[in-house]
């Protein structure tokens, strides 16, 4: 009826509180997905893996977003079209980062502009720039939750 609250999600708009609380929902999600993946660098990379002795690059992220009940598809191209696309200007902590044309890499972007990820069998989960393999090989980014 004319004069009664809309729904926001019913007519696309919300209000400051409510972008407020599901930035801050994200955050706390985003936080625990961080936290999970921090804690796994040092861990050897070993393709198909995904935990939680090992990782590769989709592995390492679904496992952490897991930590935060997100569930993520299994591989990098697959993540590549989950979630909400974000532009690389505003890349928050949380955010999956892809490389390649084909977006076959992922990494959890960690913030001041790094990057936690498993890069490839005989390497070990590490926290690196974002640009490792250079400006060029960055596809997309895509934030989860």
């Amino acid at each position: 009826m004319p004069g009664e609250p809309t729904d926001p999600a019913a007519d696309g708009t919300f209000t400051e509180a409510q972008t407020q609380d599901s930035r801050a929902a994200y955050a706390g999600k985003a936080g625990q997905a961080l936290g999970f993946a921090r804690a796994q660098i040092g861990r050897p990379c070993v393709q198909g893996a995904s935990g939680p002795g090992s990782y590769d690059c989709s592995g390492l992220t679904l496992a952490a977003w897991r930590t935060a009940g997100v569930v993520l598809p299994r591989t990098a191209r697959e993540q590549a079209g989950h979630g909400t696309e974000v532009p690389l200007t505003a890349l928050e902590p949380g955010d999956l980062v892809f490389f390649h044309a084909d977006a076959g890499h992922v990494g959890l972007y960690a913030g001041n502009g790094t990057i936690v990820h498993a890069p490839g069998p005989g390497a070990t989960v590490r926290e690196e720039s974002v640009f490792f393999a250079g400006a060029q090989a960055i596809h997309s980014a895509r934030r989860p939750a």
